[in-house]
């Protein structure tokens, strides 16, 4: 393929960028300009690889998943050089990750590895485990009379397992307190829908970039995943898409007198709240058509720019540029800083 017949790319995180703001998305995406990790993002990947590790050879037998995700992850932080204050810091962040294992294990880790042994059992070949297993969506733009008429977005979600009669694609994250109100609803009528389109509505003062980004995300997995589905032979499922946090404190109870760390984990279906039954009733598929249009729509604007935040930068100023790595260098927002009033 030529570069001229090259059909750009987008990712999921690109997506969430451009939604919080076009200019950070310049900065981020098409300069590479690249951005401080989060606190803690290293102990999330290192307990990230270990559950991964342990799905891929373990049973699906409690003790056994135990057994290999705790030695997995000793290894991995043997290795970690994070820096502490003390070493009875280091010490305590370990046990928090090893209760979030076993609470991962409790929670669905047994019925996952279930899961992934039958879908190996049935599949023609290929990964179901990772971390990082990379998906796809290809997508025809809004605007025709761009330079291409196609995007490819590329999302990964952590492994791939059955429930029930759907496949399921699950991705660790740090905290899914971002989803907003998509941790309490289970219907796209109703509140997520207006959600979702009063934040593109211009006449509207809603500004809701991260559960909007989480929707168009879950659309670009789903339909990954109905692709994967199809290359590995599994039938025709039905997909779902499933977030599960892995540094979320607001679940962890501490006993400093038994040195003792429990933690549960709010475990999120983005299927539910993402999935219209009008376009389900017509496709037999998870599927939303007003999700997938505007889908289009955001990632015709990044494929083309301009990147210019103006239309909404009051809501931008207020929501995304107190924490923005690049004030410093983004024009629209040093030009508000210096400009006089009068």
């Amino acid at each position: 393929m030529s570069d001229a017949d090259a059909v750009p790319t987008l990712s999921v995180e690109g997506l969430r960028t451009g939604l919080r703001c076009p200019r950070q998305y310049e900065f981020a995406h098409v300069h590479g300009l690249e951005g401080e990790p989060a606190a803690g993002d290293d102990r999330v990947d290192l307990l990230r690889t270990a559950l991964c590790d342990a799905l891929r050879s373990a049973d699906a037998d409690r003790e056994a998943l135990e057994s290999v995700a705790a030695d997995r992850l000793g290894a991995l932080w043997a290795d970690h050089d994070e820096r502490f204050h003390s070493a009875t810091q280091r010490r305590h962040e370990r046990r928090v990750l090893e209760a979030t294992a076993a609470a991962y294990v409790e929670a669905v880790g047994i019925d996952h590895a279930a899961g992934i042994e039958r879908l190996e059992a049935e599949a023609t070949g290929g990964e179901l485990v990772g971390p990082g297993l990379p998906l796809s969506s290809t997508l025809e733009l809004s605007e025709p009379s761009l330079e291409t008429d196609a995007v490819r977005i590329d999302a990964t979600v952590d492994y791939v397992t059955v429930d029930g009669s759907s496949l399921v694609g699950v991705r660790f994250v740090p905290t899914v307190a971002p989803l907003g109100l998509l941790r309490y609803r289970s219907d796209w009528e109703g509140d997520v829908a207006a959600l979702f389109t009063d934040h593109f509505d211009p006449e509207s003062a809603a500004f809701d970039p991260a559960p909007v980004g989480a929707l168009l995300e879950t659309a670009v997995v789903l339909d990954g995943l109905r692709g994967l589905r199809d290359r590995l032979g599994l039938g025709d499922r039905t997909c779902r898409y499933v977030q599960i946090p892995l540094a979320d404190r607001s679940g962890t109870a501490i006993n400093w007198v038994r040195d003792d760390v429990e933690t549960s984990l709010e475990i999120v279906d983005l299927t539910n709240g993402y999935v219209d039954h009008h376009t389900f009733g017509m496709t037999h598929e998870h599927r939303n058509e007003t999700v997938d249009d505007r889908l289009a729509a955001v990632a015709t604007e990044l494929v083309s720019g301009p990147y210019d935040p103006t239309a909404r930068w009051a809501a931008i100023e207020d929501h995304a540029c107190p924490t923005c790595e690049y004030t410093v260098c983004c024009q629209d927002y040093i030009a508000r800083e210096v400009g006089f009033d009068g």
